[in-house]
């Protein structure tokens, strides 16, 4: 006697589409529940991973990864095969001019030494964009100049780890006036985004990303919003080259590659399209904690730390199908 599966067949092929047009509609809806799995299994292999005593440690150990994919987000929004591959070495730039310069000079202090920081940010990024919008190169080899070029500098700087004496910075890889750290570097970033999300930026950005030639056609400045964009990016990596300094105390120039990767692993698995005008910040956090989570079951496994680099390539890959996956029933739905 034979069995007719197919019904059960479409009801599995129904209910497929319908997790997919669920991740469609909150595209970081694939980061959060891997967050919440890989958050249960560290708490699973270490109890007291939760534990309230642990968390500004914890938050400032994810806050560079975390700011370094926020930096990675805006120029992949706009579109335009936006990438930002160099947010890694401008984050470790920033770690070593401020250790390796700004403190011995006398201007280690917050209020000096912040804005010079920032300064160091913005004006990559300009670069950047001006590379890309102007110079019309493609942003993945405007961003790779821009890479090699702060990897030098950062080598030229400190070739060799140099520790930092005790600094302003000291206190936010655990709290500042019983707030965590970490908290308030990740803060930071988030309020020049919410502030941005206030004026039609953020919006113009996403429309730009969707559909440059509408947005033109619109009387949108999409040179001008895109080069903002990396701007912004150049901002965020280098409150990520602080809150690196936070965690590790000392100059630091060989983690540009591994920032870069991490920043793009995260952007990817936070469900933010590559072809631009969707995703957010919002899916880029949470990829990252999902690294910063796995990072941490690995080291509580055992595993050696030379597979790192295997995983973050491996969650990129993923992220990048998932992506694929998305678009295509994204325009399926569109039919």
């Amino acid at each position: 006697m034979s069995v007719n599966t197919q019904p059960r067949t479409r009801e599995s092929a129904v209910a497929a589409r319908s997790v997919l047009d669920g991740f469609r509609r909150r595209p970081w809806a694939f980061a959060l529940v891997l967050t919440v799995a890989l958050l249960a299994g560290n708490v699973v292999l270490q109890p007291a991973f939760l534990d309230p005593s642990h968390w500004p440690v914890l938050l400032g150990t994810l806050a560079p990864l975390v700011l370094v994919a926020l930096a990675s987000t805006p120029p992949i929004l706009g579109g335009g095969g936006g990438i930002d591959i160099s947010v890694g070495p401008l984050a470790t730039l920033v770690n070593c001019v401020f250790v390796v310069l700004l403190i011995p000079a006398g201007l280690g202090s917050a209020f000096a030494s912040i804005p010079i920081l920032l300064l160091i940010g913005v004006v990559t990024g300009l670069v950047n964009g001006l590379l890309v919008v102007v110079g019309r190169l493609q942003p993945v080899i405007a961003t790779l100049t821009t890479f090699f070029v702060l990897s030098g500098m950062s080598l030229n700087l400190s070739a060799v780890p140099t520790a930092a004496p005790r600094n302003w910075t000291t206190d936010l890889a655990r709290s500042v006036g019983g707030v965590p750290g970490g908290l308030l570097t990740m803060a930071a970033a988030a309020v020049i985004w919410l502030a941005l999300s206030r004026t039609p930026y953020v919006r113009t950005l996403r429309a730009v990303g969707g559909d440059e030639v509408a947005a033109f056609s619109a009387g949108v400045n999409v040179a001008g919003i895109r080069v903002a964009a990396y701007v912004v990016a150049g901002v965020f990596a280098a409150i990520a080259g602080i809150a690196l300094t936070a965690v590790i105390q000392s100059s630091e120039s060989s983690l540009a590659t591994t920032y870069s990767l991490i920043a793009l692993a995260g952007v990817s698995l936070g469900g933010t399209s590559f072809a631009g005008g969707r995703g957010g910040l919002f899916g880029s956090f949470l990829g990252a904690c999902s690294i910063f989570l796995l990072q941490e079951m690995l080291s509580a496994t055992g595993v050696s730390p030379n597979y790192v680099q295997f995983v973050y390539g491996l969650l990129l890959v993923i992220g990048v199908i998932l992506a694929s996956l998305l678009a295509r029933t994204r325009s399926e739905a569109a039919r």
